[in-house]
């Protein structure tokens, strides 16, 4: 049994198949195949059904997956340690964040990134908030820059600035000309969301919920490039962080809120146990300012 051949096993158990298994190994399939089968005799279990088309796990694969996966994560561990006993701003850092920050906000914040550690590999991952906060469970990614609070134990985090809300209607639109929404006005009004599992439709949830506005049941975005070019096109109103907002644009008008205005507050999280905290360090500062 070695550490190789425990990877093979995991790739297998999380794609359902052997030759996906093997393109991310960088293998050839016989080869993942035939590793594999060997240290099933080694153990004398076996780790998987190999059905027509798929591969699931037996019930003792499933039990020896989530050892080797703690195994592969001490390995890792031990390698970050290392590293960051040589150089604390070098090695593999994996940071997530979720679609609709990712999309703004990684842009602004990878040239300051390199700038202040050019020995940093950094990989950038973007997903919804709930996979984020398994990935960084599993240790597969580092740190998240996620909307706060996340509760979890296991997890440190940082309060790095408030995005605020705010009303996006077109040129047109009879709210266009005004300086300040009251929230109160908004009350029967059917906002355009997003589809679910995106956060940034919870967050839009409770602020409809607060303001007494209704969602807009027969279009739901996935993303907001797509609602703001909905509203562009006159089919409604929506909200708007103002990371997602630029100056110059056309057709499209995004009002402030009165006070108390709606917001998430973005933060960075990271796990307890990481051993790169001066690279935690540098990235609250660049997302800070940047």
């Amino acid at each position: 049994m070695n550490i190789r051949d425990l990877k093979y096993v995991i790739a297998v158990a999380e794609l359902g198949s052997f030759s996906l298994a093997a393109k991310r190994c960088y293998v050839t399939q016989p080869t993942l195949s035939s590793q594999i089968k060997k240290l099933e005799v080694e153990l004398g279990v076996q780790l998987f059904e190999r059905l027509n088309k798929r591969v699931i796990l037996t019930t003792v694969g499933e039990k020896i997956v989530l050892s080797a996966t703690r195994i592969i994560q001490e390995v890792n561990y031990i390698k970050d340690i290392s590293e960051s006993s040589k150089d604390p701003l070098s090695g593999r850092f994996r940071l997530g964040a979720f679609p609709t920050l990712a999309t703004y906000i990684f842009p602004k914040i990878i040239k300051p990134i390199k700038a202040a550690m050019p020995n940093l590999k950094l990989i950038l991952i973007e997903d919804k908030t709930v996979n984020l906060i398994e990935q960084l469970n599993s240790g597969d990614i580092d740190a998240a820059l996620l909307a706060l609070p996340v509760p979890n134990d296991s997890f440190n985090s940082k309060e790095l600035f408030n995005d605020y809300f705010r009303l996006a209607v077109h040129e047109n639109h009879k709210l266009a000309g005004i300086e300040e929404v009251d929230q109160t006005s908004l009350q029967g009004i059917n906002l355009l969301l997003l589809e679910e599992g995106h956060c940034f439709r919870d967050q839009a949830l409770e602020v409809c919920s607060l303001i007494g506005a209704s969602e807009e049941h027969d279009f739901r975005a996935t993303g907001l490039e797509t609602l703001r070019q909905m509203v562009k096109a006159e089919t409604g109103i929506t909200l708007m962080p103002e990371i997602a907002m630029s100056t110059d644009e056309e057709d499209i008008c995004y009002i402030p809120f009165k006070e108390p205005r709606p917001k998430r507050t973005i933060g960075l999280v990271w796990r307890k146990t990481l051993v790169k905290t001066k690279v935690i360090d540098e990235l609250i500062k660049i997302t800070t300012n940047n």
